[in-house]
């Protein structure tokens, strides 16, 4: 069974866009589902997240925040040790 990477973020963030680009790149590579948050349509993910976008979780663990780093997400994918 793939990982099942969950990736919150907000429209008009740069950091959210870089970040995007490499989860989709990883996510194609390893065949992971990915789910696309907008924290801004949930005020609970809102006040949770605030200004602290993207994370991306990994298998329900946050995994990253601000910046994703691709090796390790990657190897993170590979192992399928998401804890």
């Amino acid at each position: 069974m793939s990982a099942r990477i969950r990736f919150l973020t907000r429209r008009g963030c740069c950091l959210c866009e870089d970040a995007e680009a490499i989860v989709r790149r990883v996510a194609a590579r390893f065949d992971a589902a990915v789910e696309w948050v907008d924290v801004d349509v949930d005020r609970g993910l809102q006040m949770s997240y605030g200004q602290s976008v993207p994370v991306v979780q990994v298998d329900g663990e946050t995994r990253f925040r601000f910046r994703v780093d691709e090796r390790e997400l990657g190897a993170l994918l590979e192992s399928g040790d998401s804890v």
